[in-house]
């Protein structure tokens, strides 16, 4: 049996449920519908069933969030395969190649099963009886796979597969014969009613040598550049960064329209056990398990009297009430609070573009900032003084800095910290402090085997993130 080699794409930065999911921290990396990321559920079914041959997961990402994926997957006790480093978003044609070129190094009989990191599949053992459909369609005709999910309403935010015949129950492979746009709500329901419409999962199946192949045939402009750029990778830190010369020549397209929408070899697995691209916050709240009266809520949420709601707090600080309204969405952050009309779910990211276009930062980040060796987050910002909690993971430092601008203090809350003042070591631990002055060479770890948590004020004319100047980085920042 063929290895099957899963390739996780998770490197976009969807606006459609802001404001939890942004441009800085975007869904695949949010706790949305339980405990556990959408990321790190990707990656525990691209596992595979123990009777399979599977290969630890390649990871594609881009430079913001090469280490918030490794970390999340060790969290769940994944240890990834590759992690290749996109220097731009290219979507997913070159992504895809990209892959396929590296696994051909490894492996040129490997299969590969694609999947975006920011989907819902809550049923396992379906899926991979799925992708077990696909592999025996591979092994008998060499086509290439896209998983179809069955229609349960006339649905125009996705895409269409139109098969060439209507699929019996025994989930078996069935030709494609093309791709459908988004429609309008008329198509939509006529496509539902004709039975041999499916929607578009974006999830695919297909030997390594076999997608090559597709790519020379349909879309070589990109074979080249991709190619170089895979054989110009530069390792660092156990990632493989694409060399970005050779990405700039990279057109960005979607898979789709590069190669599937053309290719004459292409197969459809219906699916029906399940899926969602959770791609607005009507459909969080329909895998929300709301009540009888369609009220779904999340954290500290009383709601009284209300019908067919969606209703959520962020922050274990911060209570929210709703009281007598019908189809609304309301997701309140520390930061920033939406609230919509539940019919008007699909337009959120014009709220993004609004606040982008006013300068404001909540358009696009996180009161949370997530970094390498933790995350911080600023409590209060005024006139020449910031107060932040700063998170430091077990094991973990930041770069030995100085500032031109501000000095330091920092209280240590949670844990001991070790820190480095020009040339003197010392420890703080809790409910002590120390002072960072201006211009000092200065450096914060966790010696410890617990988080450590501190509380920084600062002080100063200038107190931007970008009045760091790095000496020594464990994490080859610049």
């Amino acid at each position: 049996m063929k290895t099957v080699c899963p390739v996780i794409l998770c490197g976009g930065s969807g606006t459609r449920l802001w404001p939890l999911s942004r441009k800085s921290y975007p869904k695949q990396f949010v706790p949305l519908l339980g405990e556990t990321s959408l990321l790190q559920d990707c990656a525990v079914r691209m596992r595979g069933p123990a009777t399979a041959p599977y290969a630890k997961p390649l990871m594609l990402t881009n430079e913001a969030f090469r280490f918030v994926v490794p970390e999340q997957l060790s969290a769940i006790g994944i240890d990834p395969g590759p992690i290749l480093i996109e220097p731009e978003g290219r979507n997913t044609a070159p992504a895809v190649l990209a892959a396929a070129l590296y696994l051909s190094d490894q492996d040129p009989d490997a299969v590969m099963l694609v999947a975006p990191s920011d989907h819902v599949v809550p049923d396992k053992a379906a899926f991979h009886a799925a992708v077990a459909e696909g592999l025996i369609t591979i092994e008998e005709r060499g086509d290439l796979i896209t998983f179809g999910i069955t229609p349960d309403r006339p649905e125009t935010g996705y895409g269409y597969l139109k098969l060439g015949s209507v699929p019996d129950t025994s989930g078996s492979a069935v030709p494609l014969d093309r791709f459908v746009e988004k429609p309008d709500l008329d198509s939509a329901k006529a496509m539902l009613a004709d039975g041999s419409y499916m929607w578009n999962s974006g999830i695919f199946l297909f030997a390594v040598r076999d997608i090559i192949a597709a790519f020379k045939e349909h879309a070589s402009a990109l074979v080249a550049p991709v190619r170089q750029a895979v054989d110009q990778a530069q390792t660092d830190l156990g990632f493989l960064r694409l060399d970005a010369t050779s990405w700039e020549q990279v057109e960005g397209i979607s898979i789709d329209y590069a190669v599937m929408e053309k290719a004459d070899n292409l197969s459809v697995v219906p699916y029906a056990a399940g899926w969602s691209d959770v791609g607005s916050w009507s459909a969080v709240q329909e895998l929300s398990y709301p009540d009888v009266d369609g009220v779904a809520q999340t954290g500290d949420v009383t709601t009284i009297d209300c019908q067919n709601v969606l209703v959520r707090s962020e922050s274990p600080a911060q209570t929210v009430v709703a009281m007598g309204v019908e189809n609304l969405i309301t997701v309140a952050m520390p930061d920033a609070v939406l609230v919509a009309s539940m019919d008007r779910a699909q337009d959120v990211k014009r709220a993004v573009t609004a606040l982008k276009a006013k300068g404001a930062k909540q358009a696009e980040s996180l009161p949370v900032d997530h970094r390498p060796w933790g995350w911080f987050e600023s409590l209060v910002i005024d006139d020449r003084f910031q107060v932040k909690r700063i998170h430091v993971h077990p094991g973990a430092a930041l770069s030995l800095q100085s500032h031109h601008h501000r000095s330091e203090h920092w209280i240590v809350v949670k844990g001991t910290a070790k820190v480095t003042i020009d040339a003197e070591e010392q420890l703080v631990s809790e409910n002590q402090s120390v002072y960072i002055p201006l211009g000092a060479k200065h450096r914060l770890e966790n010696p410890g085997k617990v988080p450590m948590v501190l509380i920084e004020v600062q002080t100063g004319a200038y107190l931007g993130e970008d009045d760091i100047i790095r000496y020594e980085d464990f994490y080859a920042r610049k």
